[in-house]
């Protein structure tokens, strides 16, 4: 075993999630690399050290440039506001440190863009964590093994009703492209799609302010938007992301269709998968649904009881030991930095549709 010190720049919600998961990874999948939670970094110097206490960090600082230029930091995890994410990453990977950044990749589609040119030869990681739960790792094996057929219909949604109640006051999160629920939500449900289905195509959209002004101040950015779009593969597909959308609390949900069968998932339940063969008697057809075990991929390291399930933590666990893999052999692990531009030009061709009213090819983006 081999220690690697880790830095993470952020230690809020995500961040906290990523030193909870370097601390736990070595254990759970019994990594060749062992992670050393070395520095983090905050906002100010009292909330970095109130980090480093809570989550066993070494040290902690203020300012990203003294951890990603500190050589006891060998890695570094950007869990920092957006807009921060390609000064912290091109800095990193001037010197040759591998990098995990959470999505969205960038600010924009230029930030993006950026940051995987200059990934290019070095260990680089995006941060998409609900398509790792077993269940949908499952589902990915079970379209590409042909166990639906051709798939022919996707629909997919990210839902959540945080901003629903037009009376919570405004904050960050409602100014800025890439703090509304394109930046925030969709791009999760974009990467499923990608994932499970292929590239997309063209898609046609529209992107709206459900409560344009909040106590406190105007809603600069989106509260929800839909697609329509057209998979490279032929696939037809529709996509809803909302962060007003009343009674969801972690609505990432997909149903696929394929001339052999049909998937379900939602991840407010997210140790089942409903699979549909069509196969057999009419009488005895339907969605059969499978809890996940041991048999799925990546349960076994957490658990050895089927049905007893993984949460949202061991989700990022998951992460860490990709990443660590990625390091430790060179060679990338899925997904990478290029991933997440992918995910960025289909977000940047929503905006541009709903701007004109039009179908667009995501190509040009």
């Amino acid at each position: 075993m081999t220690e690697i010190g880790i830095g993470i720049v952020g230690g809020g919600y995500m961040g906290k999630a990523h030193a909870v998961a370097m601390a736990a990874v070595g254990a759970v999948f019994d990594t060749k690399l062992r992670p050393r939670l070395e520095m983090v970094c905050a906002s100010t110097p009292a909330s970095a050290e109130r980090y480093r206490a809570a989550f066993g960090f070494a040290r902690a600082t203020d300012d990203w440039r003294v951890l990603v230029n500190d050589p006891a930091v060998q890695a570094i995890i950007i869990a920092s506001p957006q807009e921060t994410h390609r000064e912290i990453a091109l800095a990193a990977f001037a010197l040759s440190k591998p990098v995990f950044c959470e999505k969205p990749l960038g600010a924009s589609i230029d930030d993006s863009r950026a940051m995987t040119a200059a990934a290019a030869g070095q260990v680089n990681m995006s941060g998409f964590n609900y398509i790792r739960t077993p269940a949908s790792q499952f589902a990915r094996q079970l379209i590409a093994d042909g166990t639906i057929g051709d798939i022919t219909w996707f629909r997919g949604e990210h839902t959540e009703d945080f901003f629903a109640d037009p009376a919570r006051p405004a904050t960050w999160r409602t100014t800025g492209d890439a703090n509304g629920t394109m930046g925030d939500l969709a791009p999760h449900m974009i990467n499923a799609a990608l994932a499970l289905i292929g590239p997309i195509a063209s898609l046609v959209a529209m992107v709206e302010t459900v409560h344009a002004t909040r106590p406190g101040g105007t809603v600069t950015n989106d509260d929800h938007a839909q697609m329509m779009c057209r998979f490279a593969n032929g696939c037809m597909g529709q996509m809803y992301f909302s962060r007003t959308a009343h009674g969801r609390k972690m609505g990432y949900a997909y149903e696929i269709t394929g001339t052999k069968g049909a998937i379900r998932f939602d991840q407010e339940d997210q140790n089942a998968l409903w699979l549909y063969r069509a196969e057999g008697p009419e009488a005895t057809r339907g969605f059969t649904k499978i809890l996940t075990g041991p048999a799925h991929p990546d349960y076994a390291a957490f658990c050895q009881g089927p049905g007893h399930g993984t949460g949202y933590q061991d989700q990022i666990i998951i992460e860490a030991r990709d990443f660590l893999r990625a390091i430790e052999t060179g060679a990338p692990v899925w997904p990478t930095f290029q991933d997440g531009l992918d995910v960025a030009q289909v977000v940047a061709a929503t905006f541009a549709s709903a701007q004109t009213k039009s179908w667009v090819d995501v190509s040009k983006f």
